[in-house]
């Protein structure tokens, strides 16, 4: 394992007290593993609370801002965050109005975030979820609550923390970011692994010349394994599962070519030059790009491409502005 690292249990700790210095204009601690933008709680508006395991990294520590999320909790590496810095999250980003949590699709989290949200409910503070499940590779359609989580989470965040500044109510924010994740579809490829600083040795293995289709995030199972293909080959598959997946025929589109910690801009532009051709071809407008890493895997080579089914309000709350430490948008 070669890491840029002191001890590996430290790894954490250590990153978020680096990440809070280098941020403090824009975002403060508020628990030892729990950050909230500076302004927070603001009154009468609906708070924003986002989350989930280390390494990922912008996703979720690197979304806490003005037209982003009010407060977000950080676990372990590839490891739900326990209870308590969810509800000091929760406590931070309460202003009245009621708090929604958007996470992944895990079950460490579901179990943790519910419990937060369970001792939020016994301080008076109402609390409403959207879990992300984009990923078409996790589950086949007829059980697409059963999805994991993947890149799309950040078009879900960025739709209801729009939503939540427009200081529409509980349900109206909830309503938003149910529709992003409903119309949001992603698929992604491996082609190597990546090492949890605590175990010391790579999460999968990856023959010399293989990639994996389909892998989760945190190193799950994907839908097929193989040697490696041209990028244009990889991007049709990708591309025509997720269009295979939902009926994206008449309306705009956002793409999300997202790249998991390794892959060069370069290869990412690649990939979506030949996901902007599929699309020509099939008449369907793209509205919104965002090329870049936003949902990464420590250092795993790879990427993943995400399109939204955009109608007017989900498109608006896309372009709206944001000003958080990994994501800036005017």
């Amino acid at each position: 394992m070669k890491k840029l690292i002191n001890d590996p249990f430290d790894a954490v700790e250590e990153m978020v007290e680096g990440f809070c210095a280098a941020h403090g204009d824009l975002i403060r601690r508020v628990g030892r593993r729990s950050i909230a933008r500076l302004d927070a709680p603001i009154q009468g508006k609906v708070g924003l609370v986002i989350g989930g395991g280390s390494g990922h990294l912008p996703l979720y520590t690197g979304y806490v801002g003005r037209g982003a999320a009010d407060a977000a909790v950080i676990g372990n590496i590839f490891a739900s965050p326990p209870a308590k810095p969810i509800l000091e999250a929760t406590l931070a980003a309460n202003g009245g109005a009621g708090v929604v949590y958007v996470y992944g699709n895990y079950a460490g989290d579901v179990m943790n975030f519910d419990r937060a949200a369970g001792l939020a409910a016994q301080q008076g503070i109402r609390v409403m979820t959207v879990r992300g499940t984009d990923d078409v590779a996790s589950a086949p359609p007829a059980e697409a609550g059963k999805r994991r989580g993947i890149a799309g989470a950040f078009l879900v965040l960025k739709a209801a923390a729009a939503a939540a500044e427009q200081r529409r109510d509980l349900d109206g924010v909830v309503a938003i970011a149910e529709r992003a994740n409903a119309n949001t579809r992603s698929m992604g490829v491996a082609l190597s692994s990546c090492t949890v600083p605590a175990n010391g040795k790579p999460t999968f293995t990856l023959g010399e010349g293989e990639m994996e289709i389909g892998l989760g995030i945190h190193g799950e199972p994907g839908m097929r394994r193989g040697l490696i293909e041209p990028a244009d080959l990889i991007v049709e598959e990708m591309v025509e599962t997720i269009l295979g997946d939902l009926d994206y025929s008449g309306s705009e589109v956002a793409v999300l070519v997202n790249g998991l910690g390794a892959t060069p801009y370069e290869e990412l532009y690649i990939i979506y030059r030949r996901v902007s051709q599929i699309l020509a071809a099939r008449r369907i407008p793209i509205r919104h790009r965002f090329v870049g890493e936003y949902a990464t895997s420590l250092e795993m080579t790879g990427a993943s491409v995400s399109l939204l089914r955009l109608d007017s309000e989900l498109s608006a709350c896309l372009a709206a502005p944001a000003d958080c430490p990994m994501f800036k948008q005017h």
